[in-house]
Protein backbone atom coordinates (compact mmCIF):
# COMPACT_ATOMS: atom_id res chain seq x y z
CA UNK A 1 0.00 0.00 0.00
CA UNK A 2 2.79 2.29 0.76
CA UNK A 3 4.69 1.33 -2.35
CA UNK A 4 0.93 2.08 -4.53
CA UNK A 5 1.38 5.42 -2.17
CA UNK A 6 4.60 6.59 -3.24
CA UNK A 7 4.49 5.57 -6.65
CA UNK A 8 1.07 7.85 -7.02
CA UNK A 9 2.52 10.80 -5.51
CA UNK A 10 5.78 10.04 -7.90
CA UNK A 11 3.04 10.25 -10.79
CA UNK A 12 1.38 13.49 -9.55
CA UNK A 13 4.68 15.04 -9.23
CA UNK A 14 5.04 13.70 -12.98
CA UNK A 15 1.93 15.01 -14.03
CA UNK A 16 2.65 18.98 -12.69
CA UNK A 17 5.76 19.14 -13.99
CA UNK A 18 4.61 18.44 -17.77
CA UNK A 19 2.11 20.95 -16.91
CA UNK A 20 4.89 23.47 -15.88
CA UNK A 21 6.69 22.69 -18.46
CA UNK A 22 4.48 23.35 -20.98
CA UNK A 23 3.21 26.77 -19.50
CA UNK A 24 7.35 27.99 -19.40
CA UNK A 25 7.47 26.80 -23.18
CA UNK A 26 4.33 28.75 -24.14
CA UNK A 27 5.52 31.79 -22.12
CA UNK A 28 9.06 31.70 -23.63
CA UNK A 29 7.67 31.27 -27.02
CA UNK A 30 6.39 35.12 -26.86
CA UNK A 31 10.18 36.09 -25.74
CA UNK A 32 12.18 37.00 -29.20
CA UNK A 33 15.81 37.53 -26.99
CA UNK A 34 17.16 35.35 -23.75
CA UNK A 35 20.20 36.59 -22.42
CA UNK A 36 21.93 35.12 -19.22
CA UNK A 37 24.24 37.34 -17.59
CA UNK A 38 27.17 35.14 -15.38
CA UNK A 39 30.13 34.86 -14.40
CA UNK A 40 33.19 32.71 -13.02
CA UNK A 41 33.54 34.93 -10.25
CA UNK A 42 31.64 37.38 -7.65
CA UNK A 43 32.77 41.04 -7.67
CA UNK A 44 33.29 41.78 -11.16
CA UNK A 45 30.26 43.71 -11.94
CA UNK A 46 27.93 41.30 -13.59
CA UNK A 47 24.62 42.53 -11.86
CA UNK A 48 25.89 46.55 -12.49
CA UNK A 49 26.08 45.10 -16.15
CA UNK A 50 22.71 43.18 -16.07
CA UNK A 51 20.90 46.33 -14.89
CA UNK A 52 22.85 48.66 -17.25
CA UNK A 53 22.27 46.36 -20.53
CA UNK A 54 18.76 45.83 -19.64
CA UNK A 55 18.45 49.60 -19.45
CA UNK A 56 20.73 50.26 -22.74
CA UNK A 57 17.81 47.49 -24.28
CA UNK A 58 15.12 49.70 -23.25
CA UNK A 59 16.46 53.16 -24.16
CA UNK A 60 16.19 51.84 -27.67
CA UNK A 61 12.76 50.85 -27.99
CA UNK A 62 13.08 47.09 -26.68
CA UNK A 63 10.20 45.87 -24.13
CA UNK A 64 12.83 44.23 -21.17
CA UNK A 65 12.14 42.05 -18.73
CA UNK A 66 14.77 41.87 -16.06
CA UNK A 67 14.81 38.16 -13.91
CA UNK A 68 17.02 38.38 -10.86
CA UNK A 69 18.04 34.54 -9.91
CA UNK A 70 20.29 35.22 -7.09
CA UNK A 71 18.35 33.90 -4.59
CA UNK A 72 20.95 34.39 -2.05
CA UNK A 73 21.99 37.62 -2.37
CA UNK A 74 19.69 39.63 -5.02
CA UNK A 75 21.00 43.00 -6.42
CA UNK A 76 18.85 43.87 -8.92
CA UNK A 77 16.34 45.97 -6.58
CA UNK A 78 18.45 47.95 -5.04
CA UNK A 79 20.46 48.91 -7.77
CA UNK A 80 16.83 49.73 -9.36
CA UNK A 81 15.82 51.44 -6.24
CA UNK A 82 12.62 49.85 -6.02
CA UNK A 83 13.86 47.55 -2.89
CA UNK A 84 10.63 48.36 -0.87
CA UNK A 85 8.63 47.45 -3.36
CA UNK A 86 6.61 44.00 -3.02
CA UNK A 87 5.40 42.04 -5.87
CA UNK A 88 1.60 41.30 -5.57
CA UNK A 89 1.31 36.99 -5.41
CA UNK A 90 -2.30 36.45 -6.72
CA UNK A 91 -4.63 33.79 -5.82
CA UNK A 92 -3.94 31.51 -8.83
CA UNK A 93 -0.07 32.20 -7.40
CA UNK A 94 0.99 33.78 -10.19
CA UNK A 95 3.41 36.71 -9.42
CA UNK A 96 2.97 40.59 -10.66
CA UNK A 97 6.13 41.61 -11.96
CA UNK A 98 7.55 45.46 -10.70
CA UNK A 99 6.83 47.82 -13.29
CA UNK A 100 10.06 49.66 -13.15
CA UNK A 101 9.47 51.71 -16.10
CA UNK A 102 6.30 50.71 -18.42
CA UNK A 103 7.74 48.39 -20.85
CA UNK A 104 10.62 47.38 -18.31
CA UNK A 105 9.33 45.03 -15.42
CA UNK A 106 12.03 43.60 -12.87
CA UNK A 107 11.25 40.23 -10.92
CA UNK A 108 13.68 39.25 -7.92
CA UNK A 109 13.35 37.47 -4.76
CA UNK A 110 13.83 40.20 -2.47
CA UNK A 111 10.25 41.23 -4.07
CA UNK A 112 8.86 38.78 -2.88
CA UNK A 113 10.18 38.87 0.82
CA UNK A 114 8.34 40.80 3.51
CA UNK A 115 11.61 41.20 5.97
CA UNK A 116 14.42 42.40 3.72
CA UNK A 117 17.31 40.85 6.23
CA UNK A 118 15.67 37.86 6.27
CA UNK A 119 18.11 34.81 5.17
CA UNK A 120 17.11 32.95 2.16
CA UNK A 121 18.41 29.12 3.15
CA UNK A 122 17.24 26.94 0.01
CA UNK A 123 19.08 23.83 -1.09
CA UNK A 124 19.34 22.70 -4.93
CA UNK A 125 15.83 21.43 -5.23
CA UNK A 126 14.19 24.52 -3.90
CA UNK A 127 16.10 27.24 -5.95
CA UNK A 128 15.42 25.25 -8.76
CA UNK A 129 11.75 25.46 -8.42
CA UNK A 130 11.73 28.72 -7.49
CA UNK A 131 13.73 29.83 -10.82
CA UNK A 132 10.65 27.59 -12.79
CA UNK A 133 8.30 29.73 -11.04
CA UNK A 134 9.44 32.46 -11.62
CA UNK A 135 9.05 31.43 -15.34
CA UNK A 136 5.79 29.98 -15.76
CA UNK A 137 4.32 32.00 -13.09
CA UNK A 138 5.24 35.36 -13.83
CA UNK A 139 2.54 36.84 -16.58
CA UNK A 140 5.79 38.54 -18.77
CA UNK A 141 3.69 38.46 -21.85
CA UNK A 142 5.31 39.35 -25.16
CA UNK A 143 9.02 40.71 -24.32
CA UNK A 144 11.83 41.91 -27.02
CA UNK A 145 14.52 40.66 -24.67
CA UNK A 146 14.59 38.87 -21.13
CA UNK A 147 17.86 39.75 -19.17
CA UNK A 148 18.22 37.40 -16.47
CA UNK A 149 21.49 38.03 -13.22
CA UNK A 150 22.55 34.55 -12.06
CA UNK A 151 24.98 34.40 -9.10
CA UNK A 152 28.67 33.80 -9.87
CA UNK A 153 29.94 30.38 -10.47
CA UNK A 154 28.02 27.53 -12.08
CA UNK A 155 26.24 26.26 -9.31
CA UNK A 156 22.27 25.61 -9.47
CA UNK A 157 20.56 29.41 -10.82
CA UNK A 158 22.90 29.17 -13.79
CA UNK A 159 21.95 25.55 -13.93
CA UNK A 160 18.69 25.61 -13.69
CA UNK A 161 18.40 28.73 -16.44
CA UNK A 162 20.19 26.90 -18.91
CA UNK A 163 17.97 23.60 -18.78
CA UNK A 164 14.93 25.80 -18.73
CA UNK A 165 15.50 27.99 -20.53
CA UNK A 166 17.04 26.10 -23.80
CA UNK A 167 17.35 29.04 -26.02
CA UNK A 168 18.77 31.28 -23.68
CA UNK A 169 22.77 33.14 -24.47
CA UNK A 170 25.38 33.58 -22.06
CA UNK A 171 26.91 37.01 -21.65
CA UNK A 172 29.74 36.43 -19.25
CA UNK A 173 31.37 39.38 -17.51
CA UNK A 174 35.16 39.15 -16.04
CA UNK A 175 37.87 41.59 -15.44
CA UNK A 176 40.83 41.83 -17.25
CA UNK A 177 42.70 40.32 -14.03
CA UNK A 178 44.08 37.13 -14.21
CA UNK A 179 42.36 35.47 -11.46
CA UNK A 180 38.98 36.67 -13.33
CA UNK A 181 39.74 34.97 -16.49
CA UNK A 182 40.48 31.75 -15.40
CA UNK A 183 37.06 31.31 -13.42
CA UNK A 184 35.57 32.41 -17.09
CA UNK A 185 37.33 29.88 -18.85
CA UNK A 186 34.97 27.63 -16.55
CA UNK A 187 31.62 29.44 -17.29
CA UNK A 188 32.74 28.42 -21.00
CA UNK A 189 32.87 24.92 -20.62
CA UNK A 190 30.06 24.94 -18.61
CA UNK A 191 28.07 26.94 -21.17
CA UNK A 192 29.45 23.97 -23.71
CA UNK A 193 28.79 21.45 -21.73
CA UNK A 194 24.87 21.91 -21.65
CA UNK A 195 24.82 22.90 -24.92
CA UNK A 196 24.33 26.69 -24.23
CA UNK A 197 24.96 29.26 -26.45
CA UNK A 198 27.65 31.69 -25.33
CA UNK A 199 27.14 35.15 -26.76
CA UNK A 200 30.32 36.78 -25.47
CA UNK A 201 32.47 37.95 -22.86
CA UNK A 202 32.31 41.37 -21.85
CA UNK A 203 35.55 43.09 -20.33
CA UNK A 204 33.97 45.04 -17.41
CA UNK A 205 36.24 47.13 -14.74
CA UNK A 206 38.08 47.71 -17.99
CA UNK A 207 40.50 51.03 -17.40
CA UNK A 208 38.91 54.08 -15.38
CA UNK A 209 37.10 56.60 -17.20
CA UNK A 210 38.20 60.16 -16.20
CA UNK A 211 35.65 62.79 -15.26
CA UNK A 212 38.26 65.01 -15.88
CA UNK A 213 39.94 64.47 -19.13
CA UNK A 214 37.85 61.88 -20.65
CA UNK A 215 40.70 59.37 -21.52
CA UNK A 216 40.62 55.81 -20.12
CA UNK A 217 43.79 54.82 -16.86
CA UNK A 218 44.01 51.36 -17.06
CA UNK A 219 43.37 50.36 -13.21
CA UNK A 220 43.86 46.54 -14.01
CA UNK A 221 45.34 46.24 -17.39
CA UNK A 222 42.93 45.73 -20.41
CA UNK A 223 42.91 43.20 -23.24
CA UNK A 224 42.62 40.08 -21.27
CA UNK A 225 39.05 39.51 -22.09
CA UNK A 226 39.86 39.90 -25.51
CA UNK A 227 41.94 37.30 -25.72
CA UNK A 228 40.44 34.76 -23.84
CA UNK A 229 37.58 35.30 -26.03
CA UNK A 230 40.31 34.54 -29.30
CA UNK A 231 41.69 32.10 -27.31
CA UNK A 232 38.28 30.28 -26.53
CA UNK A 233 36.63 30.91 -29.67
CA UNK A 234 33.91 32.86 -28.58
CA UNK A 235 32.85 36.34 -29.43
CA UNK A 236 34.17 39.50 -27.75
CA UNK A 237 31.62 41.84 -27.08
CA UNK A 238 33.52 44.86 -25.61
CA UNK A 239 35.44 46.74 -22.75
CA UNK A 240 33.35 48.88 -20.03
CA UNK A 241 35.61 50.92 -18.35
CA UNK A 242 34.94 52.00 -14.70
CA UNK A 243 32.81 55.29 -14.17
CA UNK A 244 33.29 57.32 -11.14
CA UNK A 245 29.35 58.16 -11.30
CA UNK A 246 28.66 54.40 -10.82
CA UNK A 247 29.23 54.56 -7.11
CA UNK A 248 26.35 56.99 -6.62
CA UNK A 249 24.55 55.60 -9.34
CA UNK A 250 24.14 52.05 -7.47
CA UNK A 251 23.72 54.27 -4.06
CA UNK A 252 20.78 56.15 -5.44
CA UNK A 253 19.53 52.96 -7.36
CA UNK A 254 19.45 54.74 -10.79
CA UNK A 255 21.10 52.90 -13.61
CA UNK A 256 23.84 54.76 -14.84
CA UNK A 257 22.45 54.71 -18.55
CA UNK A 258 19.46 57.12 -16.97
CA UNK A 259 21.98 58.85 -14.28
CA UNK A 260 24.56 60.12 -16.99
CA UNK A 261 23.53 58.72 -20.90
CA UNK A 262 26.93 60.69 -21.86
CA UNK A 263 29.19 58.63 -19.95
CA UNK A 264 31.76 56.87 -22.22
CA UNK A 265 30.63 53.66 -20.21
CA UNK A 266 27.30 54.53 -21.41
CA UNK A 267 28.45 54.50 -24.42
CA UNK A 268 30.15 51.34 -23.89
CA UNK A 269 27.01 49.62 -22.75
CA UNK A 270 25.36 50.80 -26.46
CA UNK A 271 28.59 49.43 -28.31
CA UNK A 272 27.71 46.13 -25.51
CA UNK A 273 24.10 46.42 -27.06
CA UNK A 274 24.85 46.16 -30.59
CA UNK A 275 27.13 43.25 -30.84
CA UNK A 276 24.71 40.98 -28.82
CA UNK A 277 22.20 41.89 -31.22
CA UNK A 278 24.82 41.28 -34.62
CA UNK A 279 26.06 38.07 -32.76
CA UNK A 280 22.71 36.65 -32.38
CA UNK A 281 21.32 37.42 -35.69
CA UNK A 282 24.62 35.78 -37.45
CA UNK A 283 24.08 32.37 -34.95
CA UNK A 284 20.22 33.13 -36.06
CA UNK A 285 20.90 33.13 -40.06
CA UNK A 286 23.73 30.06 -39.99
CA UNK A 287 22.85 26.76 -41.81
CA UNK A 288 21.30 23.70 -40.12
CA UNK A 289 24.78 21.21 -39.93
CA UNK A 290 22.23 18.64 -40.97
CA UNK A 291 21.23 20.79 -44.69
Amino acid sequence: MEKESGATKKSCRGAIKAIQNEVIRRALERIRLKLLVMSGKGGVGKSTVAVNLAMAFYQKGFSVGLLDVDLHGPSIPGLLGIKDRIAEIHKDQTIEPIVYREGFEVVSLESLLRDKDASVIWRGPLKTNMIRQFISNVPWGKLDVLVMDAPPGTGDEPLTVAQTVPEAAAVIVTTPQEISLADVRKSVRFCRQLNMQVAGIVENMSGLSCPHCGGVIDLFKSGGGERLADVAGVPFLGRIPLDPDLVLSGEEGVPLCERNPDSPTVQAYEFLLRRILEVMEKDRNKPDPET
